[in-house]
């Protein structure tokens, strides 16, 4: 099994370097990245919108918030980078907006929301480890999760 989840890695590795996808996917690792590197009360105040060269543009809820990122920019910047695994944010930009909390696991709450138990993270987990490149592997991740997520909001339709 783990022979052919090496090949399924080497042929999207191999998809996204040929169209040119590879460089962009592991910048856009960071928006996968944020809620866990920033931590959830960053989160849920500002997040990732735009990644332009070096310069990262959030969008931030309030001038409060505001203020204290911009004092907090050093250390966020940094976790960034180390998160991504080498430097690919060199500032951070912000603007004031509103901050979406919708579409993303972390964020849903209740009975309408949907969460991964730590049995089905685990079982992820063990599908995507065996995976070499950590870009694929993130990437496969997030698919799996969506999937995972999809079927148990299809699970609760009457």
């Amino acid at each position: 099994m783990a022979r052919s989840i090496d090949k399924l890695s080497t042929t999207l590795a191999r998809i996204l370097k040929t169209r040119g996808l590879e460089g962009r996917l592991h910048e856009y690792r960071i928006f996968a990245l944020w809620d866990r590197t920033v931590g959830p009360a960053i989160a849920r105040h500002a997040q990732p919108r735009a990644l332009r060269g070096k310069k990262l543009a959030l969008v931030v809820d309030s001038p409060a918030w505001m203020q204290q990122l911009t004092l907090m920019k050093p250390e966020i910047i940094e976790k960034l980078n180390r998160a991504l695994g080498r430097e690919t944010i060199g500032d951070l930009t912000m603007r004031l907006g509103e901050v979406a909390q919708s579409g993303r696991p972390e964020a849903d709450e209740g009975p309408a929301g949907a969460a991964l138990s730590a049995d089905e993270r685990d079982t992820i987990e063990q599908y995507v480890r065996e995976i070499p490149d950590s870009d694929t592997r993130e990437a496969m991740r997030r698919v799996i999760e969506k999937d995972f997520l999809n079927r148990k909001k299809g699970q609760r339709r009457p």
